[in-house]
């Protein structure tokens, strides 16, 4: 979607965010808790033409973003399942998962995100300082996140990361999604920067992630590719090679390429982690 602003506005609104993430990528761990709500909302105050605020999403494109994430998990979903989502946003996707499992809690910095009176009776809302994961070890079979943690410091992404792989029941599995690094940036600086420098503190690419994966002692890993509602598990290999090849390229041709619809549907960055039985 078009951005509807003027130029000036786009500018500005690039100048503030990269101002307050360079303030949370040179905050302590122990400071960045609670900055991670306070550059947010300092953003929304200084930019009130922020398109979170004006954009009025349809209706129809709603559906269309609740269809294509419940199509990526649905293999993952029955009924004796407990699901987790990381980053809900406004609960609309774990609202709807809710029908399909036993039990769903969803984690995020901000309780005013949805109404408790609309959630269904199976819905938990715990709240986190962007890295903690609190739930019972071992208590979660299908974890999720969708652009998450492309938001994250790259130190509380590791964090998280094993927060996740300790919540997880053996044999579970993490379903992340994120955008890859090499058609972006996707963040406010993608008109300005060749690399993201707003409030997606990192973005990454297959490989990068799965490194941090293994890292953490996921068992196995594998990747969802695909698109328009279709998708399938393969190993990472591919993708892997093909953003090899693509690095080797001059910085806007391999983005051009890497952006291309076919091209997205081999790396789009699903990551599919397991813990071992």
């Amino acid at each position: 979607m078009k951005d509807p602003r003027t130029e000036a506005q786009i500018r500005e609104h690039y100048e503030v965010e990269k101002e307050l993430a360079n303030r949370l990528r040179n905050a302590p761990k122990e400071a960045r808790g609670a900055l991670y709500r306070a550059v947010y909302d300092e953003l929304f105050r200084r930019v009130p033409h922020h398109s979170a605020l004006s954009r009025k999403v349809s209706r129809e494109m709603s559906r269309e973003n609740l269809k294509w994430q419940l199509n990526l998990l649905s293999p993952f979903l029955k009924e004796s399942v407990t699901f987790l989502e990381v980053g809900p946003g406004d609960c609309a996707l774990a609202f709807e998962v809710a029908k399909l499992v036993k039990k769903v809690y969803a984690i995020d910095v901000s309780e005013a995100i949805t109404s408790a009176s609309s959630a269904p009776r199976n819905f938990q809302l715990i709240l986190s300082d962007g890295s903690s994961i609190r739930v019972p070890k071992g208590s979660i079979d299908v974890v999720y996140s969708n652009q998450l943690m492309e938001h994250l410091h790259p130190d509380d992404a590791v964090g998280q990361l094993e927060n996740i792989l300790d919540a997880l029941a053996p044999g579970g599995v993490y379903l992340c999604v994120t955008p890859n690094k090499l058609n972006g940036p996707h963040d406010i600086s993608s008109d300005f920067d060749s690399v993201a420098t707003g409030f997606h503190m990192r973005e990454y690419t297959v490989g990068e992630l799965r490194g941090l994966f293994q890292k953490v002692g996921f068992s196995k890993i594998e990747m969802c590719v695909g698109g328009n509602g279709k998708y399938w598990r393969c190993p990472t290999l591919p993708a892997v090679l093909c953003e090899t090849a693509l690095q080797i390229l001059p910085s806007k041709l391999c983005r051009a390429i890497a952006g291309s619809w076919w091209v997205r549907g081999v790396i789009g960055v699903r990551l599919v982690g397991f813990k071992s039985a």
